[in-house]
C-alpha cells in the first residue's frame, strides 16, 4: 500500500484536523492568549496529527500486506471469505460480510456447473458404451459381407467414440485405471491389428523391433495413447514409399516407445503446439483432422506419470516417445 493512497483516503480526515486547529486557534487569539503559546498549541497537535498518521499507516499496510499474503498464498482463492481476519472497524464488517455473500453465491454457483458437468459426461461415457454394441455387430455383419469400404466408414466412427469415451474419461483416469505388468509387443500388435485395414489399403510398411519390454501400465489407456499416435501417422503419409518404425529402448529408469514415420512432418513453428486441444496445424487439411487425438493422449499421459514428446521434420516424417517409468505402480496427478 502506497503511502499517497493511504494519504488520499485519509484526506478528509486530515482536514477537518486542519480546520479544527485554525478554530481553536482563532479563538485563542479572540482570548488575547499570547501568539507563543497559540504557535506552540498549533505545533503540539500538528506533530499529533503526524504522529497518528504515520502510525496509523504503518498500522494500515500490515494488515494489507497481511490479508494480500493470504491470498497469495492460498491455492483455492474461493475460500478467502472464511479466513480473512475479522475486523471491528464497521465498515470492514460490511465488506467482509458483502465478500462472504459473494463467495457463498459463486461456490453455490460453481457446484451446481460442477454436477451438471458429471451429469454430463456421465451421459456422454454411457452413450459411448452403449453405442460400441451396434458397431460391434455392423463391423461382423461387413466382416461377413466383406463389404471394405463400410467397414472402414465404421472404423472412423468407432474411433471418434474411443475419442469420446476417453476425453468423458480423462478428467479422472484413475478411477478406470488398474496397473499390471504389459508385455509391450502384445500392446502395439493390439494397436496395429486394430488398424490393419487401414495399414493394409495404405500399402504401409510397418518394422518393429526389440518391443519385448515389460512395463507396468494400464492396457486400456495404453492402447488408446499408442493408437492415437499410429492414426495420425496413417492420417499424414504423403510419400509413395510409406513406412511407420516402432522401436522399444531402456535405460537404468525409463522404458521408451518410439514410434516414426516417414509422413508430411510437422513445421517448427506449429511442434510446440501439437499437444494443444483442437490445434490442426497450419498446414494440414482442417477436415482431416480433430486436434483432440495428441491432446487428449497428452492429458492423459499426465495424469498417469508417463511422458509423451513429439520430434519432426517438415516433409520428411516425425517420432513420437512414450516414456514409461520403471516403476509397479505410477503416481497420480
Amino acid at each position: 500500500m502506497k503511502l499517497s493512497s493511504y494519504l488520499e483516503n485519509k484526506i478528509f480526515y486530515i482536514l477537518f484536523q486542519i480546520s479544527t486547529i485554525i478554530v481553536l486557534s482563532v479563538l485563542l487569539g479572540f482570548a488575547e492568549i499570547p501568539l507563543f503559546y497559540i504557535a506552540l498549541i498549533d505545533i503540539i497537535l500538528l506533530v499529533l496529527l503526524i504522529s497518528y498518521l504515520f502510525c496509523d499507516y504503518h498500522f494500515q499496510k500490515k494488515k494489507y500486506l497481511q490479508i494480500t499474503d493470504l491470498v497469495d498464498a492460498l491455492d483455492e482463492k474461493y475460500f478467502i471469505s472464511e479466513i480473512i481476519p475479522k475486523s471491528s472497524n464497521v465498515e470492514n464488517k460490511a465488506y467482509i460480510y458483502a465478500l462472504k455473500q459473494a463467495t457463498k453465491s459463486m461456490n453455490d454457483k460453481i457446484s451446481k456447473l460442477e454436477q451438471e458437468n458429471l451429469d454430463y459426461r456421465e451421459y456422454i461415457e454411457s452413450f459411448a458404451h452403449e453405442i460400441k454394441t451396434p458397431i460391434s455387430a455392423l463391423s461382423l455383419s461387413f466382416d461377413n459381407s466383406k463389404d471394405k469400404i463400410s467397414k472402414k466408414e465404421l472404423n472412423k466412427i468407432d474411433m471418434y467414440v474411443d475419442q469420446i469415451l476417453y476425453y468423458a474419461r480423462s478428467e479422472n483416469p484413475e478411477k478406470d485405471y488398474f496397473i499390471k505388468e504389459l508385455n509391450l509387443s502384445d500392446v502395439i500388435h493390439k494397436v496395429l491389428l486394430k488398424y490393419r485395414v487401414y495399414i493394409l489399403d495404405e500399402k504401409i510398411s510397418v518394422q518393429v523391433n526389440h518391443l519385448e519390454k515389460k512395463i507396468y501400465s494400464d492396457e486400456k489407456w495404453l492402447i488408446f495413447i499408442v493408437s492415437q499416435v499410429i492414426q495420425n501417422s496413417i492420417k499424414y503419409m504423403n510419400k509413395k514409399d510409406k513406412r511407420i518404425e516402432i522401436n522399444a529402448s531402456e535405460n537404468k529408469d525409463n522404458v521408451i516407445l518410439s514410434i516414426k514415420d516417414n509422413g508430411c512432418g510437422i513445421k517448427d513453428s506449429d511442434l510446440s503446439r501439437v499437444f494443444e486441444k483442437s490445434f490442426t496445424g497450419s498446414d494440414r487439411t482442417k477436415s482431416k483432422s480433430t486436434g483432440i487425438g495428441l491432446y487428449l493422449s497428452k492429458k492423459i499421459c499426465n495424469k498417469l506419470g508417463l511422458e509423451i514428446n513429439i520430434y519432426s521434420k517438415y516433409k520428411e516424417g516425425t517420432k513420437v516417445e512414450i516414456i514409461y517409468p520403471k516403476s509397479n505402480f505410477n503416481k497420480m496427478d
